[in-house]
């Protein structure tokens, strides 16, 4: 007998967010804990890659004889096909059964690790991070559907809190472990190690998942009449006509790239427009739209998402920025910088996981509020304090931050998905990851471009120029404040017989 989240009674306050938690019967993987720990290991593979690659971006380019824009797609272009197969990948996953298509993305992206370690000529790095990145996308939604389908009740709630300190600990260990292999294998080659780390650890959590993951059980369905391929490309023109002209902006790709933006919100129309119609006419969606009008919780928490990833995202590159820049730090000193905020981070998420069930979205506010706290203190002090020693000024408050932030990832999560069914739980996971995807890139083009405006062209005001960014971080924070609020204030659900979605063109 285990706790299970159900939706809750409209009417019944003593729940958060009313939800209930309430016995039921439940047969749980023995192995699921020792299952979470390989996934999410391969998964902070993925999420690691986001970032670990900025500090060797000057050595690719020495090594490699590389043109500035070709460097830059390295980074750019593993972020814009990671966001582009999210929802595909979650779906895929929920068709085709998770360990199938786990093992599928992870050997693809150990292969393109390797491939891209190996790359010869910087034509062939970025072909090769183009394509990691659609394995990377591939592969990390099923680590949510694999939480939603091996846990129940308050373990739902550690697992993710588990996950959501993966991405924390990702998020700003990119530059420490960047700096560490580059320290050890030298400038010349060590940013081919940067890649080669990843095939060791893919190998050993493919043997591993070969051995934990369950199989899928068979479906009398045929696999072509459950996969939404006009979907999938309507949703992926969307993604590509907005994510595209933002990452390319901070590395100054050209602006003609912006028109592409109607085009992609046009497609965007176009996708819920093949959806409903998908629905009408009784057939599989690739993204059952009724997910963001009767899922409790799920648009809000998708919102709130996408807004807070803005400022979250942002905060680390600008500070990245500023270390090695304005202060002149190696890529590990500026790593070690802002490792207070990973180790608060990971210690909040993990513990904000077991607390999600008692307090739900009350979790968000706290830490919302606390991250902003910190943010604000770390900027007020970056204005006033100048040196070497500013790194360590700002510490205590980013140990501060990193604490607040991880109690908002976590259980925003766990709040978001709880009322989506299991059948949908890859796409719908996929579609919150989306959302984090294209809330990191906004953040990080729009951060440094304030960065660099108000540092000057000499980076004579960079003290300023961080602190005005990290404003603009709070600025995203203080919307995603208002979200949980008014969630706080709305939030008590209908009873599970009037918000219940009728699944039957996805669950049959």
């Amino acid at each position: 007998m285990v706790r299970a989240w159900l939706p809750g009674r409209a009417g019944v306050p003593n729940t958060p967010e009313g939800l209930d938690l309430v016995t039921a019967d439940a047969s749980l993987d023995p192995r699921r804990w020792r299952t979470l720990a390989v996934t999410l290991a391969a998964g902070f593979m993925t999420l690691l890659d986001v970032s670990i690659v900025n500090v060797a971006l000057p050595s690719i380019q020495h090594g490699l004889h590389a043109s500035a824009q070709d460097v830059q797609w390295v980074v750019s272009g593993y972020a814009l096909t990671f966001g582009l197969t999210l929802v595909a990948g979650g779906r895929l996953g929920d068709v085709l059964g998770r360990r199938r298509m786990f093992l599928v993305a992870l050997s693809a992206f150990v292969l393109t690790s390797a491939v891209a370690g190996a790359a010869p000529s910087a034509t062939l790095l970025v072909v090769a991070r183009l394509v990691q990145g659609l394995a990377a996308g591939m592969l990390t939604p099923q680590n949510s559907g694999l939480i939603q389908e091996l846990f129940s009740g308050a373990e739902r709630g550690r697992a993710f809190g588990m996950l959501g300190a993966t991405i924390g600990i990702s998020t700003a260990a990119g530059p420490v472990v960047g700096g560490l292999i580059l320290a050890a294998f030298g400038p010349a080659n060590g940013w081919r190690w940067v890649f080669y780390v990843n095939v060791p650890i893919g190998v050993i959590a493919l043997v591993l998942t070969t051995r934990l993951l369950p199989a899928m059980r068979a479906r009398p369905e045929r696999v072509r009449d459950q996969i939404d391929f006009g979907g999938m490309a309507l949703l992926g023109l969307a993604v590509l006509g907005v994510m595209l002209p933002i990452v390319q902006a901070d590395a100054g790709g050209s602006p003609l790239l912006w028109l592409l933006v109607p085009g992609g919100v046009a497609f965007g129309f176009l996708f819920a427009r093949w959806e409903s119609r998908t629905i009408r006419r009784d057939r599989i969606p690739l993204l059952d739209l009724r997910l963001f009008t009767r899922s409790a919780g799920y648009a809000r928490g998708l919102s709130l998402a996408t807004v807070y990833f803005c400022g979250f995202s942002g905060i680390m590159l600008a500070l990245s920025l500023f270390f090695q820049n304005g202060l002149g730090y190696t890529p590990l000193q500026s790593g070690l910088a802002v490792t207070p905020f990973a180790i608060g981070s990971s210690v909040s998420a993990l513990l904000a996981g077991r607390m999600v069930a008692r307090w739900g979205r009350w979790m968000t506010v706290g830490g919302l509020s606390l991250m902003m706290l910190g943010q604000a203190t770390v900027a007020a002090l970056m204005a006033v304090t100048h040196g070497a020693h500013a790194g360590m000024v700002v510490m205590a408050p980013l140990l501060v931050a990193g604490i607040g932030g991880g109690a908002v990832i976590s259980p925003n999560t766990t709040l978001t998905l709880a009322s989506v069914p299991t059948r949908m739980a890859g796409a719908a996971g996929g579609a919150l990851q989306t959302g984090q995807r294209l809330g990191t890139a906004v953040g990080t083009a729009l951060l440094s471009s304030v960065l660099r405006l108000v540092a000057g062209g000499r980076g004579a005001r960079y003290p300023d120029g961080v602190s005005v960014a990290l404003l603009c971080a709070i600025a995203f924070m203080l919307v995603a404040l208002g979200m949980a609020i008014l969630d706080l204030r709305t939030g008590r659900r209908a009873g599970a017989a009037d918000e219940a979605v009728d699944y039957a063109a996805t669950d049959r």
